[in-house]
């Protein structure tokens, strides 16, 4: 049987505007090297989920990293803190590239690190994910896991998230891997498709896969949302998508 076991720890990086904020992270033990995946939490907040698929990376073989986007809403239940988020109408889409631009700079910066980063988030971190791909470009690839309001509403365009994601695909700067159910409302069906022509208009690198009998949270095991055929074949195309643009 071979050995295994993983450094776990929660430090501080520096954010937006060089604020200091949490981030929990998980690698592998030893020298390395091993290629870096950074996760944009959801709207329920910096939680276990986040810890657990952290350490779920972690155990693949990739050095992980999960930031709190809402570390300066204050502390307590991850949910009690996901609450005063949404009543301040979540995090800017300024601050959450600020943030996440921390979490790839921390990656990149270890001696054990590949050099190379991957990005994924799931719901609101899925939108945040993509588009932080679209404003900058130190990653390698990016990971879309049912983002909701990639495409906005005319009347959804609040001062914090003025501009939808999706008018941004011009300026994709890696491979999009895309898991979507197609009961799911936010985004609908319809939704992903103009996410799509979008891409293919521009020509970009990407992969959608739509489950059918699933709609948003495929993953969540705790939840009624979970669904295992489509759970294990996703984190399976994650996986396999991770290792062919992450691999030294």
């Amino acid at each position: 049987m071979t050995y295994e076991s993983m450094i776990v720890e929660t430090i501080k990086i520096n954010g937006h505007n060089s604020d200091a904020i949490n981030a929990y992270t998980a690698r592998p033990m030893g020298k390395g090297p091993f290629p870096g995946v950074v996760l944009i939490h959801h709207l329920p907040g910096w939680d276990e989920t986040y810890r657990e698929f952290t350490r779920r990376f972690a155990h693949h073989g990739y050095a992980a990293i999960s930031h709190n986007l809402y570390d300066r809403i204050g502390y307590g239940p991850s949910d009690d803190v996901a609450a005063k988020a949404r009543a301040e109408g979540g995090v800017s889409d300024d601050q959450m590239v600020g943030d996440t631009k921390g979490a790839v700079q921390w990656l990149r910066s270890q001696p054990w690190s590949n050099g190379k980063v991957g990005l994924i988030g799931s719901c609101s971190g899925g939108r945040q994910a993509f588009l932080y791909a679209c404003k900058r470009d130190d990653i390698d690839c990016v990971v879309d896991l049912w983002g909701g309001r990639v495409v906005q509403a005319d009347d959804d365009r609040p001062e914090k998230q003025p501009v939808q994601p999706i008018d941004m695909t011009s300026e994709l700067s890696c491979p999009l891997l895309g898991i979507f159910g197609n009961d799911d409302r936010a985004p609908n069906v319809e939704q992903v498709n103009q996410h799509e022509e979008e891409l293919k208009k521009h020509s970009k690198n990407y992969e959608f896969h739509r489950y059918d009998d699933a709609g948003h949270g495929i993953w969540y095991y705790y939840t009624p949302l979970y669904r295992v055929e489509q759970a294990i074949d996703s984190w399976q195309k994650t996986f396999a998508f991770f290792e062919k643009h992450l691999s030294a």
